[in-house]
Order: C-alpha cells, then sequence, then structure tokens
C-alpha cells in the first residue's frame, strides 16, 4: 500500500532501526519505546488489522511469534519475561492500519500497560 507507514519503512523509504528482516517479516525498534526493549513485529505483506486474518493469511502469525520468540532470546528478555501486544482499531489502541506486533521487555510490565 502506497500510503501506510510501514509498507514505506519496508520498502526502505522511512529509515527505521532494523533487528530483523526475513521474506515474510520486518522487525524494528519502536521510535517511542514503552521498555528498554520495545520492537515491532510486522508482515511484509499489508494487512489492515487483525480483523483481516483469514485462512490465506494466517500462516504469518504463527511466523511472527516464531520471530518474536527468538528476538526475546537474542535481546536477552526471554528468561525474565516479555509481552507480545497486538492493538486492533482505533478504540483497541491500534495507530496505524498495518497489522503489527510489539515486543516489549527488560522491565516489570504491569498491567493494564502503562
Amino acid at each position: 500500500m502506497d500510503s501506510c507507514i510501514f509498507c514505506k519503512i519496508i520498502r526502505g523509504e522511512i529509515p527505521s532501526s532494523k533487528v530483523y528482516e526475513d521474506d515474510k517479516v520486518y522487525a524494528f525498534r519502536d521510535i517511542n519505546p514503552e521498555a528498554p526493549v520495545h520492537v515491532l513485529i510486522i508482515p511484509k505483506v499489508h494487512i489492515k488489522s487483525a480483523n483481516e486474518i483469514n485462512e490465506e493469511n494466517a500462516e504469518i502469525i504463527s511466523h511472527i511469534f516464531i520471530v518474536a520468540s527468538n528476538l526475546a532470546k537474542e535481546l536477552g528478555i526471554a528468561h525474565s519475561g516479555y509481552r507480545i501486544v497486538n492493538n486492533c482499531g482505533e478504540q483497541g489502541g491500534q495507530t496505524v492500519e498495518h497489522l503489527h506486533f510489539h515486543l516489549l521487555g527488560g522491565r516489570d510490565l504491569t498491567w493494564p500497560p502503562g
């Protein structure tokens, strides 16, 4: 999608602090981190939100969670604990209309978040 900020990041049109990339996903550090480790993991194919997950694209979700687990180990937060968050829709806190998951760790994470 031409105007999507995450699609532009994937294409290299907007700089990012990449931590991982493969043929299916791109992961980069959040520019406004909520924790010492705050990485966004996004599919390279444009999926607007979790509401658009279906049989044809569902495998990307399992891949994202495998990547998140591997990144948690690489970034040193797997042992102490971490959170994987997806916001869906305006009232759910989704600010970019491109499916993405936040990998957060490196501090005590309270609930509700904040």
